[in-house]
């Protein structure tokens, strides 16, 4: 049931969600343990609110207004820097459950924050001041190269073809580059895997590490 109500069930990214995932958990431990309780009636509970989600969900698709009636809708807790007393009432919110929260993404200082918003799911997202954010090459104008995905070539012993292919390197090439790393074929590497500049990570199986050493 939660495979066909998807990932966001599992997530539980709001309030209807979490609430939904403990009436389905409720209900299978109820028939699990509780002779009184027939098959026929928890099945029929369970399927009731396994496809409730999934009706709602589907509305909330189509409109907005349904979708913040149901998840509700994000609250701003700081704005240019100031708490919002107001907002933090109506969340039933203290201070100290902010710096709580703050402290959760890295932040220590109120000051430090240019806004932070309370999300449906009771995850705070902050953006810092401009001079409290982190330098990265592209605010200071740093040209870098573009790094991509990287690939898994080998794992558990088994060389993926398809991945190899489609780096356009040969067999040949990644054993040699295996073997620069302590494995002698392909079915002693656990893990290899290759980025986009063609550097080839390589992670052999224990026992062979061991034996190597002896």
């Amino acid at each position: 049931m939660a495979r066909i109500m998807g990932k966001k069930q599992i997530s539980q990214l709001t309030f209807f969600d979490y609430c939904v995932g403990i009436t389905i958990g409720s209900i299978a431990a109820t028939m699990s343990v509780d002779q009184n309780v027939k098959i026929t009636n928890g099945l029929m509970a369970l399927l009731i609110w396994g496809i409730f989600p999934i009706i709602l969900a589907f509305l909330s698709l189509k409109s907005m207004w349904f979708t913040k009636m149901i998840d509700g809708s994000p609250t701003i807790l700081i704005q240019n820097g100031k708490v919002l007393e107001k907002n933090m009432k109506k969340n039933m919110l203290s201070a100290d459950e902010l710096m709580l929260l703050l402290r959760e993404k890295g932040t220590f200082k109120v000051s430090d924050v240019e806004m932070a918003i309370l999300e449906t799911n009771g995850q705070l997202s902050i953006l810092l001041k401009s001079d409290q954010q982190p330098i990265t090459p592209h605010t200071s104008g740093i040209p870098i190269q573009q790094e991509h995905g990287p690939t898994i070539l080998i794992m558990d012993g088994q060389l993926l073809k398809k991945g190899l292919k489609e780096r356009g390197y040969a067999e040949e090439w990644l054993l040699n580059e295996v073997q620069k790393q302590g494995a002698k074929d392909f079915k002693d590497v656990f893990l290899a895997q290759i980025d986009s500049k063609g550097n080839v990570y390589v992670d052999v199986y224990e026992d062979n590490e061991k034996k190597e050493e002896s």
